[in-house]
């Protein structure tokens, strides 16, 4: 969800009122991802190279995602989408913490989309911890190193039991990956928008989804030939 402070600049406003649209923008996608039918949607809301950022301006950002899950878990549950966070809990501050561990519990029977938020999250150090993580298993006899392979690595990951990522859209015109999910991506479809995030819309969320759907996905596969001549 790229461009907040880019989008407040053309508005001649502050950056952070670029953070307020924004909270606002993934209010709306939320709730009409979940009408659409998805059954899983991560939304990258700060990553660990995020905390970089001026300190004024990541206070602001950790106030306004305690805000927002405070605010927003009763709509979460009204229709029934279940909350889940991935990334470096720790280094959040401690009422966006208690704000997350409520909006998880409160909505951890909801049956519905499987929302996802990233938060203090980076691919790589995901990654990495998983490797540790069966390393341990390994040194404590508790894991055979024959036994490690693809699926079991998936398993340890920290979106596990949600699927492999199908599509990943990133907005505000920028064309990178910037270590989200790269494991969970290695066959994902991506759709780069050049709409800033607070002016992303469920109209045009819809036009992507409908790109997407029409995409021939191989994963490294040859159709056979009787469906290439059906095409």
């Amino acid at each position: 969800m790229d461009g907040n402070g880019r989008w407040a600049q053309h508005q001649g406003r502050p950056r952070h009122f670029g953070h307020i649209k924004g909270a606002r923008t993934a209010k709306k996608i939320i709730t009409a991802a979940s009408d659409m039918g998805i059954e899983n949607l991560t939304m990258y809301a700060f990553s660990t190279e995020n905390w970089l950022r001026p300190v004024q301006e990541v206070s602001l950002l950790m106030r306004l995602l305690a805000k927002y899950l405070q605010r927003e878990t009763k709509n979460l549950i009204k229709k029934n989408i279940r909350f889940t966070i991935i990334g470096d809990l720790d280094r959040l501050p401690h009422d966006l913490k208690i704000a997350a561990n409520q909006a998880i519990w409160a909505t951890q029977a909801c049956s519905g989309m499987n929302l996802i938020f990233a938060l203090s999250y980076g691919s790589r150090q995901e990654i990495a911890e998983t490797a540790k993580a069966l390393a341990y298993k390994v040194k404590n006899g508790d894991l055979d190193p024959d036994q490690i392979d693809e699926s079991l690595f998936s398993t340890h990951l920290s979106t596990y039991p949600a699927p492999d990522v199908d599509l990943i859209i990133r907005t505000s015109g920028e064309k990178r990956i910037s270590n989200f999910l790269l494991w969970q991506s290695s066959y994902s479809e991506f759709y780069f928008s050049d709409t800033l995030w607070p002016d992303f819309s469920k109209q045009e969320l819809t036009a992507i989804i409908n790109d997407f759907s029409a995409r021939d996905r191989r994963f490294g596969k040859v159709k056979p030939h009787h469906e290439q001549l059906t095409r």
